[in-house]
């Protein structure tokens, strides 16, 4: 990510659309067309994998697979599978700024089923070739979900045990079983992949690279655990010993508590992190620049008892550091790399960070809390080679951040960012970070709106209010592009 550049993070889902939620339809062709116009050069994205209980992208049915809930329904109303009577008798919620996903699931895959048997897809030459091009990871995630569908929406672990333990006559038996619904799946991931490629290639023409994030730990419900228990730190009834998280900090007491199962390192080296390569291989051919979070879980992780209620009880573990990232360089083939390097970095992780060459982040809502010392500030930054952006999917919002803060820290914000005001803050970030010499600076669409805290994304270790903001029709209005486009050419970015 050589050279100064701009560019904005906005889900898919949370585009405008009628159906719902964000899609790879007309609004992502032209969301592209207003970046581009705003001058900026990168579009960056969250996880884009179908989302489990809780409905965070960072906790997927899949590191592979695609988000059925992205696919375009008015590409196959063209296709003649659905009628737009079937799509608008479904009921998408009232709010056209939040996405009720309880409504999403009940409507969107009655329409997707619906399309995929009026679409006769096992005939088209394209859908067979999708489906060889990716039977290492189609065939188990469309078996896993049709496996859900039968045993009525249960993770695998409380599944019959002979599939549960995906012995091979109960895995051929299922197959057969469950052919059509297997089938489905498979239809879903056509569309999603075919949709996001044309999406992918139009903002490529456009000048615009579309940055990707990848979680560092897989969910336990998924098809990559059920499917290759033997690669993370399960027993032998294939349960959880170990789960991922991180430690007590200043923003928790308790730390946080992800509950992903932990890789078995020792047996993912034996097999030369073969997982691993395809999984990046897949993910440089998603995306122009992937973010890995949570990236010095690769040089130390914070390992928890399965049975802990907190992340208190955790210690630190040594990852597979070097020998890893070796791998990602070599099966993304150069493509560029992010990593995100929050939390407890210590000189290891430092180390292995400036000896890849892959930038970090640098965050300007954590920039004003201790002075003129704090590492964040933009006169403090010692490298071109960083990320700077206002804040992430998991803080708050500048402009909801600054209602919060005490005086003396909003004080000194306002002193070093040379306005009068609070509600000034977002925009002198925003200028703060283009102006930095960092090479690249993104920033929320909900921070370029200097939106409130009702537009925040996530807020860690609660459920069920997180991952629902959308952007309304021309919310992004033309004097918010004018002025990303003045800073752009006033910074060179």
């Amino acid at each position: 990510m050589k050279g100064r550049a701009a560019g904005i993070l906005l889900p898919i889902s949370s585009l405008p659309s009628p159906y719902g939620i964000g899609t790879l339809g007309k609004e992502a062709y032209r969301f592209v067309d207003q970046l581009a116009e705003a001058g900026q050069k990168y579009w960056q994205v969250l996880p884009v994998g179908p989302t489990s209980f809780g409905d965070s992208p960072y906790q997927s049915f899949s590191a592979f697979a695609g988000n059925p809930y992205f696919i375009d329904l008015d590409f196959l109303i063209q296709k003649g599978w659905i009628t737009k009577e079937d799509v608008m008798s479904c009921d998408w919620g009232d709010n056209p700024a939040d996405v009720d996903y309880a409504k999403l699931y009940k409507g969107r895959f009655m329409i997707l089923h619906k399309a995929y048997h009026a679409s006769k897809i096992s005939k088209e030459k394209k859908y067979q070739s999708f489906v060889k091009k990716n039977a290492f990871w189609l065939e188990d995630y469309s078996l896993y979900m049709a496996l859900k569908g039968y045993f009525g929406g249960k993770e695998w672990l409380a599944w019959e045990e002979s599939i549960r333990m995906c012995r091979k006559e109960a895995v051929a038996h299922y197959k057969t079983l469950l052919a059509d619904e297997v089938q489905f799946w498979s239809f879903c991931q056509f569309q999603f992949f075919s949709q996001w490629h044309h999406l992918k290639k139009y903002a490529n023409k456009r000048g615009i690279k579309i940055i990707g994030d990848i979680p560092l730990y897989v969910a336990l419900d998924s098809a990559d655990v059920w499917r290759y228990g033997d690669l993370f730190e399960l027993d032998e009834r294939k349960k959880p010993i170990h789960v991922a998280g991180v430690p007590p900090d200043c923003f928790s007491e308790d730390g946080q508590l992800w509950g992903n199962p932990l890789y078995d390192w020792k047996k993912m080296e034996k097999k030369n992190f073969s997982w691993w390569a395809k999984r990046m291989a897949s993910n440089a051919d998603l995306y122009d620049v992937i973010r890995i979070d949570h990236f010095i879980g690769i040089v130390n992780y914070w390992s928890v008892p399965a049975d802990s209620k907190t992340a208190v009880d955790g210690t630190w573990r040594k990852g597979p550091g070097e020998k890893l990232t070796k791998v990602i360089r070599k099966a993304t083939k150069g493509s560029d790399i992010i990593a995100e390097d929050l939390g407890v970095v210590g000189k290891n992780v430092r180390r292995l960070i400036k000896k890849t060459g892959w930038p970090g982040m640098k965050i300007l809502q954590f920039a004003f809390d201790s002075g003129s010392g704090n590492e964040y500030l933009p006169h403090n930054l010692s490298s071109r080679n960083c990320i700077i952006y206002g804040g992430t999917h998991d803080n708050e919002t500048l402009a909801g951040y600054f209602c919060s803060r005490t005086q003396k820290q909003t004080k000194f914000a306002r002193q070093y960012l040379n306005v009068k005001k609070n509600q000034e803050l977002p925009g002198a970030i925003l200028r703060a970070g283009y102006a930095s010499i960092a090479d690249t600076a993104i920033f929320q669409m909900q921070d370029i709106l200097e939106l409130d805290n009702t537009a925040r994304m996530n807020l860690p270790s609660t459920v069920g209010t997180n991952w629902r903001w959308r952007m309304l029709p021309g919310q992004f209005a033309p004097e918010h592009r004018k002025r990303l486009k003045k800073y752009c050419t006033l910074y060179r970015r």
